[in-house]
């Protein structure tokens, strides 16, 4: 049964297509672990052997660039003890309702400082994460669950999301690596009757912010003076199907608990 704080935070992520948990809801150890392990893989050290896969930033990239590796839980252990907190699929469940959650997907994404000479672009451009996620039967319940592990100020180039974009539908553009937010705005086809209006996720480290699949999100420079760091842990719910049920790109590991965990079952 759903308590009424429960049932209120459903609701606003239903209206909102995101939910922010700013205080912290894992514990400090874990956070710190993740941190050490954060810094293990971005400098290719893979404590189980298994190395990420395929990603945009490697070892021996410029440090300047934002960094996204892709399934680093599978290199490391404290990552994979990050991304498989209970606390996650618990509250990911009570936002949605679901019966059952699962880690299907995980990116690293370090942001450092802006560049002082402003070459290195670190924007994150406009994007619904849908778009990229063909993989997956449409209307399947996907989310992600965006986890701080360091203090995420209106100067750290938040993520910010846009109010209510979730129910506008899967529209023609987005782009993860666009620097010109403005340019993509113009571009980006708002329906009839709906306004944009960005809200930032300020959050604390062991903080978390949920959004749906079809909610707008990007983020600004890093302004800090200190890196911006996460994990983006993409979750699926039990109304989730990858497409003629395959297994492969983005769905290959579901069946695999050692990379892609159930963080929460009802029982």
């Amino acid at each position: 049964m759903q308590t009424s704080k429960s049932s209120q935070a459903r609701a606003k992520y239903e209206a909102d297509g995101f939910y922010l948990f700013s205080e912290p809801i894992i514990d400090k150890a874990v956070i710190q672990r993740a941190i050490e392990g954060m810094d293990a893989v971005r400098a290719g050290e893979y404590e189980t052997g298994t190395p990420p896969r395929s990603s945009a930033w490697s070892p021996g990239d410029d440090p300047k660039k934002l960094c996204k590796i892709e399934m680093s839980q599978i290199a490391n252990r404290a990552i994979m003890e990050l991304v498989s907190q209970s606390s996650i699929g618990k509250l990911a469940a009570e936002i949605t309702g679901a019966e059952m959650v699962q880690v299907w997907w995980v990116q690293l994404l370090y942001k450092p400082p802006v560049d002082p000479d402003g070459i290195v672009p670190t924007n994150i451009g406009w994007h619904q994460d849908r778009h990229y996620w063909q993989a997956w039967e449409a209307g399947s319940e996907l989310l992600t669950a965006w986890v701080a592990l360091s203090d995420v100020t209106p100067a750290a180039g938040p993520m910010k999301f846009v109010r209510g974009s979730h129910k506008w539908g899967l529209l023609d553009h987005s782009d993860f690596y666009g620097q010109d937010h403005e340019a993509q705005r113009e571009e980006i086809e708002v329906p009839d009757g709906e306004g944009w209006e960005e809200v930032p996720a300020i959050l604390r480290p062991g903080g978390i912010s949920f959004h749906d699949n079809l909610a707008y999100h990007g983020s600004g420079p890093n302004l800090s003076g200190k890196p911006r760091r996460s994990f983006a842990v993409h979750l699926r719910t039990e109304k989730s199907k990858p497409v003629d049920n395959l297994r492969q790109g983005l769905t290959a590991f579901i069946d695999t608990p050692t990379h892609c965990p159930v963080i929460y079952r009802k029982t």
